[in-house]
């Protein structure tokens, strides 16, 4: 099981999970065969696959992760309501191979720079997405009728009546005084 599936809260689910762009691969790949004569191409294509198996990072509808390494784990989490910016860095050839580099930044120091990832517009998305979805009030219909309820209680007898007289009294003309010289009267 994947950390970033281990560490969900009830009721927490994951709108979007991030992976490595096909052309990662194929530059490990190609290492190994060009190099893989010389032992340096098992090296190189050893620690891509290390590294690209090892790095896990998602979009939950209430947090951003990202989760590195393999013995030695580290973890960046961000909680979409303390997202504040979310950077979408492209050059010309990673939109011509689909793929690119996010930055989001938070409330306070947190930063958490993304691996170069493919499909970052649609990460960007979600992103944007669950920090819309945390900004609505969703109410059980229970909890809405009770609201309403009570609204509606807590107006008492005859008050609209008092608010309607208030409102009268202001809309009816009040004679105009007249200034005088230095405010005497």
């Amino acid at each position: 099981m994947r950390y970033i599936d281990s560490s969900l809260a009830p009721g927490e689910e994951i709108l979007q999970r991030g992976q490595y762009p096909g052309v990662f691969w194929f530059g490990a790949w190609a290492a190994l065969i060009f190099l893989g004569i010389i032992i340096v191409g098992v090296f190189i294509f050893v620690r891509s696959w290390i590294v690209m198996s090892t790095t896990d990072f998602a979009v939950t509808n209430r947090r951003v992760i990202l989760k590195r390494g393999w013995l030695n784990r580290k973890t960046q989490e961000l909680s979409v309501e303390s997202v504040e910016g979310v950077t979408l860095d492209q050059s010309l050839i990673a939109r011509m191979f689909g793929y690119g580099s996010i930055v989001v930044t938070g409330t306070g120091d947190a930063v958490i720079r993304f691996p170069p990832m493919a499909h970052p517009v649609a990460f960007r998305r979600s992103i944007e997405t669950a920090r819309q979805l945390s900004s609505e009030v969703h109410l059980d219909r229970d909890d809405r009728a009770a609201l309403e309820h009570a609204a509606h209680d807590s107006a008492a007898p005859g008050e609209h009546e008092v608010v309607r007289e208030e409102v009268e009294e202001e809309a009816r003309p009040r004679p105009r005084k007249r200034s005088s010289f230095i405010g005497l009267r």
